[in-house]
């Protein structure tokens, strides 16, 4: 009798210490890398609009109190930016798929 009741309350004590281990996990998953993909696509679509129309209402501005000239220049300026930013994206690109060309 008292055989049964030992195993009994052992068998409950594991039991319960086996439940235990089940549900805490054993190690954290390992971190994923910044989505950068995401990020470039995130400033493409949503913040360069708005910096671009708050130029453009910036360049209007000056414009309607007649300073054509500062209203260009600017404009040139941010065109030229735009230029430099669009080929270094292509040369970026142009230098991908050189060294795909070299190293196949």
């Amino acid at each position: 009798m008292i055989a049964i009741e030992l195993m009994e309350t052992a068998s409950s004590g594991v039991a319960h210490a086996l439940s235990t281990l089940a549900s805490t996990p054993l190690a954290e998953p390992a971190p994923k890398g910044i989505d950068t993909n995401g990020v470039v696509t995130f400033f493409a679509s949503k913040v360069a609009p708005i910096l671009l129309a708050v130029l453009g209402v910036i360049f209007i501005g000056r414009a309607s109190r007649g300073e054509i000239s500062k209203v260009l220049t600017s404009s040139v300026i941010a065109i030229v930016g735009l230029a430099f930013i669009a080929g270094a994206a292509t040369l970026f690109f142009v230098g991908d798929y050189l060294i795909d060309l070299i190293f196949e």
